[in-house]
């Protein structure tokens, strides 16, 4: 994958961000299905984090509609707008990856699937690839 993409940087970046937050909304769905008795405390948790993420992607399709609509003359302004959601992305992405790890530690139900245990550590490997594009991409500022 190619990370430089002139003007369309901005758009380049919000796309991946748009993909991902949407993937990690539906791994919220795809962990309550699997562990069918998980504890209802990280059920909740769960929910709170699906719905977390549906705002997430919906900012990040906001803006990408701006950026579109922008036909190439993105401000300094837009610029940092769009760096610090990718931040926040970021940060929220590291969050969830935690919040993943300390699933497998505490649910007794995970603790003892062991096909829930290889789901959550791929899910933890696909928010850290985000992770890694994100970081890329905001060190190149």
């Amino acid at each position: 994958m190619q990370y430089y993409y002139g003007s369309q940087m901005p758009l380049r970046v919000l796309d991946e961000a748009e993909f991902w937050k949407h993937q990690e909304e539906e791994h919220t769905v795809v962990i309550r299905e699997l562990v069918t008795n998980l504890e209802e405390e990280y059920v909740e948790k769960l929910k709170d984090w699906e719905k977390e993420f549906a705002k997430t992607h919906q900012r990040v399709v906001r803006y990408i509609e701006t950026v579109i609509r922008s036909n190439g003359q993105i401000s300094q302004s837009l610029y940092g707008d769009v760096l610090q959601l990718i931040t926040f992305c970021l940060q929220q992405s590291e969050q969830f990856i935690n919040f993943c790890r300390v699933l497998m530690e505490q649910s007794e139900p995970i603790k003892n699937n062991p096909t829930a245990k290889v789901v959550l550590n791929h899910i933890i490997v696909e928010s850290e690839y985000f992770i890694g594009v994100a970081q890329t991409i905001l060190y190149q500022k």
